[in-house]
């Protein structure tokens, strides 16, 4: 398959967007067999401090190397200081077929720059779509080094300029939601935002791209949406739950599909539902490793080891799904304004 790129974005925070960032990689590497880039692209960099351990995030923060940096928030320093065009940063590998390009808190600098230049770019403005397709041009470097297969990007929970260019950079989205208010109501600013982004960039600024530079097509494809099942409480009734996640599928087809009469009943974008996994959640980062990889010496014994085995085939079926989307374009075309 050739390379493509998939963003994990909800602009509701706290839906387990990273946890599910850092497993499907894992899955899709280990158990599947292909390459896979992860990238940072949310200034927290909760990722990378997923993949790496705290000395490890220390020597990269504090110890650039004398060429370009380590970081993707060394990677664009050089657009942010005006010294010059993007700078390419070598993926760390992780495991045989996994690589990160890591995050950084610096990265959140890097916000008002592309603000100010997206408009710039809007009038052709060479710099100012050099700062606009940094993130793109980044990746697609990093992905060509490692032979990469499938691009994951991690973006943070809003609708700010550094998102706008990762989600730019990005072929399709993947939406995990939560069943609850908050995320229906991020669902509907969410759909119409990124497909004004995405004409916009088609419409305005592609067609000035001068040929010396590489520029995404802004594909952003929906790819569906993936349920992230909570902790039931008491003070969070089942019928509570079900309420919201009934509307979910008429909101998405409305708002991020842009259709016209869309059906609460249509379930076509509704890729899978995870379960609660936060028990395993601490065993697994003792481990430094994905839940389902846990075993016995990771403190996975009796019933928590068939809690792993369901965990596994759970990520490895969403995990088959989203390829399966990628690879036979069963994601829903793209509605346009």
């Amino acid at each position: 398959m050739t390379v493509t790129s998939i963003a994990l974005f909800n602009n509701k925070g706290g839906v387990g967007k990273t946890t599910l960032a850092y497993h499907l990689a894992h899955m899709m590497t280990s158990r599947l067999g292909l390459n896979v880039l992860a990238v940072d692209l949310d200034p927290q960099a909760n990722l990378t401090s997923m993949c790496l351990d705290e000395s490890e995030i220390e020597d990269l923060w504090t110890n650039p190397s004398e060429a370009a940096g380590r970081t993707v928030a060394d990677a664009v320093r050089p657009i942010l200081e005006g010294t010059g065009d993007v700078a390419f940063v070598e993926p760390v590998s992780l495991k045989p077929g996994l690589w990160l390009l890591p995050g950084s808190l610096d990265l959140s600098r890097f916000e008002d720059k592309l603000s100010n230049e997206w408009f710039k770019s809007f009038a052709g403005d060479i710099a100012a779509i050099r700062t606009t397709t940094a993130f793109h041009r980044m990746v697609e470097h990093a992905a060509a080094s490692v032979d990469a297969d499938i691009v994951l990007i991690d973006v943070g929970p809003n609708l700010g300029a550094i998102n706008r260019a990762a989600l730019i950079a990005a072929d399709s989205v993947l939406m995990p939601l939560a069943a609850d208010l908050f995320s229906l109501r991020g669902l509907s600013n969410l759909g119409p935002t990124l497909r004004r982004w995405q004409n916009n960039w088609r419409q305005v600024v592609l067609p000035q791209v001068p040929p010396g530079i590489s520029a995404p097509p802004a594909g952003m494809t929906p790819l569906g949406y993936i349920i992230m099942q909570p902790e039931m409480r008491l003070d969070r009734p089942v019928k509570a739950y079900e309420r919201w996640l009934e509307r979910i599928p008429r909101v998405y087809s409305a708002a991020v599909l842009g259709e016209q009469e869309p059906s609460r009943d249509d379930d076509r974008h509704h890729i899978a539902t995870l379960r609660n996994y936060r028990s395993l959640m601490p065993l697994a980062h003792d481990a430094r490793k994905p839940m389902f990889e846990l075993r016995a010496a990771d403190g996975a014994l009796g019933s928590t080891q068939k809690f792993v085995q369901t965990c596994f085939w759970e990520f490895r079926a969403l995990a088959e799904n989203v390829l399966q989307r990628v690879t036979d374009g069963d994601a829903p075309a793209e509605a346009t304004d």
